[in-house]
């Protein structure tokens, strides 16, 4: 019995062992590729990754969404604005080369560990923040934690509201689950990487991802077994923090730009940009009739320029 009992384990447990010993190869060979190039600033006891484009003039904070890092920007908006801005694209935490804070599924954490980075990189100042899709979420919190650091808002994609159940993949329930997750996690760098550059497809519906996103963006990074945990837990708590979060959307004040893709398969606009424009009081909606879930890589030019009037205290034309 107690041979059989061995046996039982060994069948267990070798895969599973042979899973840690790949996710680290893996972790090791795209974290080589995909080095933290900016600041790791210290908040609350945790690293907030923080890369900087730009040396001198307004502020301008960027936010990126679910299963992304701040590499998202920094070959699509923040070399457009680098020249006369200073442009802070964050990690947000857990995500690209940030710590994980305990509560970080929590906006109101991850809102406050991103504004205790800016106190040391931008101390005392205002800026326009900038947040894709998930981004967009931790964006209004921001602005509503701390609007002594907001001088207006573009969201772009943004998920503002609960969206009334479901659209979680099955995969996030599992890796986020405290019980199976880690187990799980630990096979995400097997099979991850294929699935998702056939997904990037759907992400920019209508139009075609640009050429090399999934490694200028360094997508690679969310398949690490705690970054695709962290992501998971981001996303699966998301609709409670959002259902509770919306109903302070009124005490926004400052300029907000809403960017809104009508063919977006991600999200539904309606259900998130829509609300969000009839609940804010100084709102400008941007209807793209003919793009998707990505408008900083399709209206890059565009956005940078709406960017570049709220920091200089314009309103958006």
């Amino acid at each position: 019995m107690r041979k059989v009992m061995l046996g039982l384990s060994l069948i267990v447990l070798l895969p599973l062992l042979g899973s840690c010993i790949h996710s680290a190869i893996y972790t090791a060979r795209v974290e080589t590729a995909h080095p933290a190039e900016g600041q790791r600033v210290l908040v609350n006891g945790s690293a907030v990754h923080v890369q900087t484009d730009g040396s001198s003039g307004p502020a301008v904070l960027m936010i990126h969404g679910a299963s992304a890092n701040s590499n998202e920007f920094d070959w699509s908006l923040s070399p457009l604005l680098a020249n006369d801005h200073r442009v802070f694209m964050a990690d947000r935490p857990g995500h690209g080369h940030s710590d994980r804070h305990a509560g970080s599924d929590e906006l109101e954490v991850q809102a406050a560990q991103l504004a205790g980075a800016m106190d040391k990189l931008a101390p005392g100042e205002k800026m326009v923040v900038v947040g894709h899709s998930f981004g967009g979420a931790v964006a209004l919190r921001f602005a509503l934690d701390h609007p002594d650091k907001v001088s207006a808002l573009v969201l772009l994609a943004p998920v503002s509201h609960d969206w009334g159940g479901g659209g979680v993949a099955w995969y996030n329930n599992w890796a986020g689950s405290p019980l199976i997750g880690p187990a799980f996690s630990q096979l995400v760098p097997i099979v991850g990487p294929n699935s998702a550059k056939q997904g990037v497809a759907g992400t920019f519906h209508p139009q075609s991802a640009p050429d090399g996103y999934y490694e200028k963006s360094g997508v690679p990074l969310l398949f690490r077994p705690k970054t695709f945990r962290a992501n998971a837990q981001d996303v699966l708590n998301l609709q409670d923090e959002l259902r509770a979060q919306s109903e302070r959307y009124p005490e926004i004040k400052v300029p907000v730009v809403l960017y809104s893709g009508r063919k977006d398969t991600v999200i539904k606009p309606s259900l998130h940009s829509g609300r969000l424009n009839r609940q804010l009081e100084n709102v400008t909606l941007v209807d793209l009739p003919e793009t998707g879930h990505m408008p900083h890589h399709i209206h890059s030019a565009d956005i940078a320029e709406t960017i570049r009037q709220l920091a200089s205290g314009e309103q958006p034309g």
